[in-house]
């Protein structure tokens, strides 16, 4: 392969259009909690978390994977030359050191997402295969991290025991749907010796945990806006938040675990991110109009 095309390979790895369309959500929510965001900070690390931490972090599992089937965001993902897997920890160090001027809470949960990281994809470490162990990388390193950082960038105060409760609420939400992405990939991931969340329960796992997790996560997070005074902000995001719960039930409960579903998960990840990420951003840019 030539080196054009491996950087090609490797910048699809990354990801980029899945880390800001659908992680950045939990990022965005972050801004809300704080009482006037500092709009600079808070955009250049928006890019800095999901360009360089997320999408290292991204790439780093995706050598580890070594799929040749969809995975999320990547209908056909190309391979991966060895030289990406430095490639992908590079990026996440460059980051950390544009993060540096963000204080040492910003810089602790930087490190603990690439170590959390390392502990979901490297062999013979390899938590993804294990399903609790999973949920608590992910839930950690995309969920309250990537919120509280959000929440950092924002702001100069430190967390606060209201924060870490909403950080919860993150957790739950971005959880509910991380097996869904597993639903599709369910016998390729036998395959590598994955035993995922997804293998492990079967889609009616997959089902009953979404149906928990997710009312869960949306009442906590709005009973947290509401508690730190974004009034009319926790009725809407609970309104929304309701709706796209009862849509992707609604999806989720006709999906047969087939390989040939990945369109369908995908639509319903985009769909239903996509418009927490539209909604927040403009809660967002309405409280930085306001000031």
């Amino acid at each position: 392969m030539r080196i054009s095309e491996q950087l090609l390979s490797f910048f699809v790895h990354l990801r980029w259009h899945y880390q800001l369309l659908i992680l950045s959500g939990g990022y965005l929510l972050g801004g809300l909690y704080v009482q006037r965001v500092d709009a600079a900070p808070f955009l250049l690390q928006l890019l800095n978390v999901h360009l360089l931490l997320n999408g290292g972090v991204t790439a780093y599992n995706s050598y580890w994977d070594d799929d040749e089937g969809p995975i999320g965001g990547i209908e056909h993902p190309p391979k991966m030359a060895k030289w990406m897997h430095p490639a992908s920890i590079a990026l996440q160090l460059i980051g950390l050191a544009l993060a540096y001027s963000e204080g040492a809470w910003f810089i602790a949960l930087w490190i603990l997402t690439m170590a959390l990281s390392v502990l979901y994809s490297s062999r013979p470490l390899r938590w993804k295969g294990r399903p609790i162990l999973s949920l608590v990388c992910v839930g950690v390193g995309t969920g309250t991290n990537t919120f509280l950082m959000g929440y950092l960038a924002a702001s100069d105060a430190s967390p606060s025991p209201l924060l870490l409760v909403a950080a919860s609420g993150v957790a739950a939400l971005l959880l509910s749907i991380y097996p869904v992405s597993q639903v599709y990939q369910i016998e390729a991931d036998r395959s590598h010796g994955d035993r995922t969340f997804a293998v492990a329960f079967g889609l009616h796992g997959v089902r009953r945990f979404f149906a928990i997790a997710y009312p869960i996560g949306l009442c906590i997070v709005s009973a947290t806006l509401f508690a730190a005074g974004r009034e009319l902000v926790w009725i809407i995001f609970f309104a929304v938040g309701a709706i796209g719960g009862l849509i992707n039930a609604r999806t989720l409960f006709r999906l047969e675990g087939k390989p040939d579903e990945y369109r369908r998960v995908m639509r319903m990840k985009y769909g239903a991110s996509l418009a927490f990420v539209l909604f927040l951003a403009g809660c967002l840019l309405l409280r930085t109009c306001e000031f």
